[in-house]
C-alpha cells in the first residue's frame, strides 16, 4: 500500500510539473506572440521554442522541423530569413521576463563574447579569429552577450554580433550577408557598451557589472560606466597602466608593478564563491587608484592570487562606492564564470550554436529565440527549486539556472 501511495504521489509530481512547464511555455509565447502578425507565424514560432527545448540532437532546421510535424524545413526557415518580425522587439520582451521573473537590486551583469565556428566565408562576420571556445585562431563567426546574475538565477538580457573590419568595410559583402546600412564596424567593448546602454535605459536592475580583460582593457568602456555611477569590478591585463599616487604626485604604473608595492598584510584568503569542489578560495588584496575628489567612490586595483602558485596573479580594475568592502569585490569577481556556464549550456540545452544561416537577420532571429529557450528553463528551474524549498521549510541558496 505504502508503495502504491508513493507511485502515485510521484506521477502526480509529473503531472504537476509537466503541467507547470506547459503553462510556463504558453506564457512566453503569449508574451512574444504580438511581434508576429500572421497566426501562422506565431503557430511556428512556438513549434521553434519547443524544439529548442526538445532532446533533439541537432536542432537545425531540417531537425525541428521533422519534430514539429513539418515535411521540409521551409517553413522553419522563412520563420528566420523572410518572414516579417523584430528580432529586437522580442529581445525587448526576453529582458523584460528575466527582470520579471530574476530581476534584484542586487544582481550583476556579465559581459562576454563567444565563438560559433563556421565552413567557408559566406556566414556574416566570419573569418580566422580567436575563438575563445576553441582556444586558439579558428575560422568562427563572434558573438558578444549580455547576462543577468541575480541570487534568483542566471540568464541572457542581450546578443550583438561582432562584425569585423574588413566585412563593415566590404560593400558586396555586406550586401550579400543582409548586413543593415546603418551598421558600422564596433569593437566588442563597444558592443557591450550599447547592450549595457539599452538595460540602463530599459530600467534594469542591477548593482555591478563585470567581464574579462577584453572589456577592462577598454578605458573608454571603464570611463562610460563611471559616467553612469555604476560599479564594476572588470579583469584587467598585468600591463594595463593604472594612475597611482607612488610619489610626489599622480602617475602610471603598471598593474603588476603596483601589486609588488603592496603590503603583505593587505592580503585575505577569500571564497569567490562555490564550486564544483566547494570553495573557491584564493588570496585577495586591492590597493587605492587615483581618482578625483569624489569622496562617495573610489578606485582600486583587486589582485587574486593562486594558493598553491603564488605566482599566478589575476588583476582586476574597479569602481565602487567607498564602504564597498573586500569580500563584496571578490564575490563580484568571482560571478564572471556564470555567462560562461550560461553560454555552454545553451549551446548544449537549446542549440544557440547549431543554426544554419549565414545571413545577418537569420543568426539574429535564431540567437534570440535560443536566449529566450534558456531563460524559460532558468525561469521554470528557478521555480520548482523555490517550490520544494518552501515544502521543506528550507533556505537554501537557489540553483543556478543554468544547471
Amino acid at each position: 500500500m505504502g508503495e502504491t501511495k508513493q507511485n502515485r504521489t510521484s506521477q502526480q509530481k509529473q503531472r504537476d510539473a509537466l503541467r507547470n512547464w506547459r503553462m510556463g511555455l504558453e506564457q512566453v509565447h503569449e508574451r512574444m506572440g504580438r511581434r508576429f502578425a500572421r497566426s501562422e507565424q506565431r503557430s511556428r514560432v512556438l513549434a521553434y521554442l519547443k524544439g529548442l527545448l526538445s532532446p533533439v540532437e541537432r536542432k537545425n532546421g531540417w531537425q525541428l522541423a521533422e519534430y514539429a510535424g513539418e515535411q521540409t524545413p521551409d517553413g522553419m526557415q522563412r520563420l528566420l530569413s523572410t518572414a516579417k518580425w523584430d528580432a529586437d522587439a522580442v529581445r525587448d520582451d526576453l529582458r523584460d521576463y528575466v527582470v520579471e521573473y530574476l530581476g534584484a537590486s542586487e544582481a550583476i551583469l556579465v559581459i562576454d563574447e563567444t565563438g560559433f565556428l563556421k565552413k567557408g566565408t559566406k556566414s556574416v562576420g566570419v573569418k580566422r579569429q580567436y575563438s575563445g571556445t576553441a582556444g586558439r585562431i579558428e575560422n568562427c563567426q563572434i558573438g558578444v552577450f549580455l547576462s543577468y546574475a541575480s541570487p534568483k538565477g542566471y540568464s541572457f538580457l542581450d546578443r550583438e554580433l561582432y562584425l569585423p573590419k574588413e566585412w563593415a568595410a566590404d560593400a558586396e559583402r555586406r550586401k550579400e550577408a543582409g548586413v543593415p546600412e546603418q551598421v558600422i564596424f564596433a569593437t566588442k567593448p563597444q558592443l557591450a557598451q550599447q547592450m549595457l546602454q539599452r538595460a540602463k535605459e530599459a530600467g534594469v536592475p542591477a548593482a555591478w557589472v563585470t567581464g574579462d580583460e577584453v572589456y577592462g582593457g577598454d578605458r573608454h568602456l571603464r570611463m562610460w560606466l563611471e559616467e553612469q555611477e555604476q560599479p564594476f569590478v572588470l579583469a584587467i591585463a598585468c600591463d594595463e597602466p593604472l594612475w597611482c599616487n607612488v610619489g610626489a604626485g599622480p602617475e602610471q604604473r603598471r598593474a603588476d608593478e603596483l601589486v609588488r608595492m603592496l603590503n603583505p598584510s593587505c592580503w585575505q584568503r577569500l571564497s569567490a564563491g562555490e564550486g564544483a569542489k566547494g570553495p573557491r578560495l584564493y588570496d585577495w588584496a586591492r590597493g587605492r587608484l587615483c581618482r578625483l575628489a569624489e569622496p562617495q567612490w573610489e578606485h582600486w586595483l583587486l589582485v587574486r592570487r593562486n594558493i598553491s602558485n603564488p605566482k599566478e596573479l589575476a588583476y582586476y580594475v574597479v569602481f565602487a562606492p567607498a564602504e564597498t568592502s573586500l569580500q563584496t569585490l571578490v564575490e563580484v569577481a568571482g560571478r564572471r564564470w556564470t555567462i560562461e556556464e550560461c553560454i555552454e549550456l545553451a549551446k548544449g540545452e537549446v542549440g544557440l550554436d547549431q543554426y544554419e544561416v549565414r545571413r545577418w537577420t537569420g543568426w539574429y532571429r535564431h540567437v534570440t529565440l535560443a536566449l529566450f529557450a534558456q531563460a524559460y528553463l532558468t525561469v521554470i528551474r528557478a521555480q520548482e527549486a523555490a517550490g520544494e524549498q518552501e515544502k521543506r521549510g528550507q533556505t537554501r541558496k537557489p540553483r543556478s539556472c543554468c544547471l
